[in-house]
């Protein structure tokens, strides 16, 4: 019945269809359906949005809204599951929609971000997100949101459209703000990192917990003695105090992460 609802509701959608399993998006609940082979048993689970707030009720600083107004161009939502990472991406959509006027689009697999008409929801095209980000490439939005980034093709595909222009906010799982950056390591060149994602908003319990600043310098790694080991460095520092919190760099064959 929920399948067949589903095909003949307008606003319903059937995500993801494979044998044993299926997710449904019908309007704002998100329906998850597992039979055998796929579970020992039949079981339904409904996930429903729990709360629809504005950036305003995050009472973020001005200076990181003006980074989010004027200059963020690749920025991470981090957070741990349930943290509130969806709800607070939400939020920024309908910011850079009705404050800022801007074109956003989403890609989401199902999708289920509650944002207005306004804002144009993407699925995976012939279930390829490769092939959504080259639609949109053609469409040019000034922003989009990305929910969520998990494999390596997630993580290029956002490097991709970032690097080609389009405003990027990234959905990551992480349990600490660093995670969200050692997440991408790796997955795409170190140096291109501070090009593709230059502010980490982490998400916990609802709010802000950490807001980190990206950037590429060259200089001796904090540890380091010798000037002759001088090297690209990714400072991650704290957005408000500037304080260093952490060094991304290279050493021999290895890549550093220093806390």
């Amino acid at each position: 019945e929920i399948v067949e609802r589903a095909k003949s509701d307008f606003k319903s959608f059937v995500e993801i269809e494979m044998e044993g399993a299926t997710v449904i998006q019908f309007r704002e609940y998100r329906i998850s359906i597992a039979k055998p082979p796929f579970s020992d048993g039949v079981e339904i689970t409904v996930v429903r949005p729990v709360a629809r707030v504005s950036l305003k009720d995050y009472k973020l600083s001005d200076k990181l809204l003006e980074r989010l107004r004027d200059t963020a161009k690749g920025v991470l939502i981090a957070g741990p599951p349930g943290a509130g990472k969806t709800t607070f991406a939400q939020a920024a959509a309908e910011f850079y929609s009705d404050d800022l006027k801007s074109i956003v689009k989403t890609m989401e697999s199902p999708r289920d971000l509650q944002v207005s008409e306004d804002v144009t929801q993407y699925a995976p095209l012939e279930n390829d997100m490769a092939k959504t980000a080259d639609i949109l490439l053609l469409v040019r939005p000034d922003y989009t949101i990305y929910d969520e980034l998990r494999k390596t093709k997630d993580f290029r595909i956002f490097a991709d459209m970032r690097l080609a222009g389009v405003g990027m906010i990234g959905v990551v799982h992480a349990t600490r703000p660093i995670d969200a950056i050692q997440r991408i390591v790796g997955r795409v060149e170190l140096g291109m990192i501070p090009s593709i994602i230059d502010t980490t908003i982490f998400i916990n319990d609802g709010k802000v917990a950490a807001v980190y600043d990206v950037s590429l310098t060259v200089k001796v790694p904090t540890g380091m003695l010798e000037a002759d080991l001088s090297r690209p460095v990714i400072e991650i520092r704290n957005f408000d105090s500037g304080e260093l919190a952490h060094e991304i760099y290279t050493y021999g064959e290895q890549t550093i992460v220093m806390e």
